[in-house]
């Protein structure tokens, strides 16, 4: 049969509702997730997302609440069992706001489109330093109660 070496990592693809459900069972089986952002949103909002009449109608939107608050759980989840999570799809490279929205729930890495790059890794780093800012803050209230 086959080994799993030490360097080698086993990675699920979180493109069904079923993986984000069972996030904690999964996550103890693996060493990361990617998360397929589109079949994802079809799946979880049983919308085609090819389909130009849903797609105009707006049910088609990887920004809807149900696919982001399962996005955040898996992200949470998979963080509490030592497993990374990443992200490919359109979403990222579209929508400015979900990248945002990755990085502020602890998204581990982000692929997006060779167009996108740029203004991709200066929005990252500007949320990030956000974050840390805010986090440094946070502490400074906390030691100056003491």
């Amino acid at each position: 049969g086959l080994e799993r070496g030490k360097d080698f990592k086993l990675w699920f693809m979180a493109e069904v509702p079923s993986i984000v459900l069972l996030a904690d069972e999964f996550s103890k089986l693996c060493d990361g997730f990617s998360i397929g952002s589109n079949d994802l949103t079809q799946l979880i909002l049983g919308a085609d997302r090819d389909s130009g009449i849903l797609g105009n109608l707006g049910y088609f939107d990887e920004r809807d609440p149900a696919v982001l608050r399962s996005i955040a759980h898996l992200i949470k989840v998979a963080h509490e069992n030592g497993a990374t999570v990443s992200i490919c799809g359109q979403a990222p490279s579209v929508y400015p706001e979900i990248t945002k929205f990755l990085v502020e729930n602890g998204i581990d890495s982000v692929s997006v489109n060779p167009d996108t790059v740029v203004a991709t890794k200066k929005l990252v780093a500007s949320v990030e330093q956000k974050l840390i800012l805010s986090r440094l803050a946070e502490l400074k209230d906390l030691l100056s109660k003491k």
